[in-house]
């Protein structure tokens, strides 16, 4: 299901930088050949991170990543880093590439979801409503619920909300173009907006500090920083880029 998503995403991705005359398909097959590995890496260490306990020092079970366990914010971490270094590496302007990139993080990120689904993991609390998730039996002795108990489907509730993340972002930068990479910041606010409330219905073992499971808090310290990056573009006057077009309509290099 990761690696559905990443095709869906490189070819959102693709399309988009080609469409806003910032690069090509190639580019952005290469930039992928390059930040993908390193997003999985940073996702992986990202979890082995944050529930340190459950390795125990033991390496074998570090790296077993088909057993579950990747965190988003490690792989925004370091793939995106190393896939804007390999844009820069082909002469394309960063901001313009990242702006170009945003709305196809969500939506790899809303097929990926479906590998908790596979797995039976990551479900949030018992419920009553009508698309509660079934799960197997042994599974369900082993959250401490009675057999055919149903269960929040937080994966569903997440793809969801990245699809309509992935649509927002289209549908904003066509009517409210942003300069310098903005609307990879709207992507961020948004989804870690949402990702904080999905995050407290989850039951699954995670660490936590002041009553706030550790995602929550990165959730928010990735809100707050984002808000702040998108109010000082307001106040700069750099949210609204000026979009160009030649004589037949087309858009010419729009992203400064």
């Amino acid at each position: 299901m990761i690696a559905l998503g990443v095709v869906a995403a490189v070819s959102l991705a693709g399309r988009r930088l080609e469409k806003n005359g910032v690069g090509t398909r190639d580019d952005m097959s290469t930039i992928a050949i390059w930040a993908v590995p390193a997003g999985v890496i940073g996702s992986r260490l990202y979890h082995v991170i944050t529930d340190w306990g459950r390795f125990d020092g033991d390496v074998l079970e570090m790296v077993k990543i088909w057993k579950g366990g990747l965190g988003i914010w490690g792989g925004i971490a370091l793939g995106v880093p190393v896939g804007l270094y390999v844009a820069h590496r082909r002469g394309l302007e960063i901001g313009s590439a990242l702006t170009c990139v945003a709305p196809a993080l969500p939506l790899a990120q809303a097929i990926g979801r479906w590998g908790n689904w596979w797995n039976q993991e990551l479900f949030g609390r018992a419920t009553t409503m009508p698309w509660g998730l079934e799960i197997s039996a042994d599974k369900t002795i082993a959250v401490g619920y009675p057999v055919g108990t149903v269960f929040h489907p937080t994966f569903l509730y997440e793809s969801i909300l990245c699809v309509l993340l992935c649509v927002g972002l289209i549908y904003l930068d066509r009517r409210l173009p942003m300069r310098s990479g903005g609307l990879f910041f709207v992507y961020t606010a948004s989804y870690t907006a949402f990702r904080f409330f999905i995050e407290g219905i989850r039951i699954d073992p995670a660490q936590s500090v002041g009553g706030l499971r550790i995602n929550q808090w990165v959730s928010l310290a990735v809100f707050v920083v984002s808000v702040l990056i998108l109010l000082s573009y307001f106040r700069r006057g750099r949210v609204v880029r000026l979009v160009i077009q030649d004589d037949a309509g087309a858009t010419v290099n729009p992203y400064e």
